[in-house]
């Protein structure tokens, strides 16, 4: 996991997850500060996501056996599109700029 710190309290702004396992999405990013802890992702891909103490989506170790059709569906069933997709060559894919 590569973590990106916020503030003075240390808490990661944003959650990356980096994997070459040959999927289409080989690394997710949880924007902690667009996350509301909606749990929409969770109710799409439950073996992908968990709610941290802080109501804060986060990734589970578990999420590489989700395929990558779960995974976007996840990411768009986000509120506030704070999950995002990209493929192995860096570029975002989800969502579209």
């Amino acid at each position: 996991m590569d973590a990106s710190l916020s503030d003075s309290n240390n808490l990661p702004k944003k959650e990356t997850i980096t994997t070459a396992s040959g999927k289409k999405f080989t690394r997710v990013v949880v924007d902690r500060e667009l996350c509301i802890g909606a749990a929409s992702c969770i109710a799409v891909a439950p073996d992908a996501y968990e709610l941290d103490n802080e109501a804060k989506a986060i990734m589970k170790k578990t999420w590489e056996g989700v395929d990558d059709e779960t995974l976007k569906a996840s990411a768009e069933s986000c509120p506030t599109l704070a999950i995002f997709l990209y493929n192995k060559e860096g570029k975002k894919v989800f969502p579209e700029q």
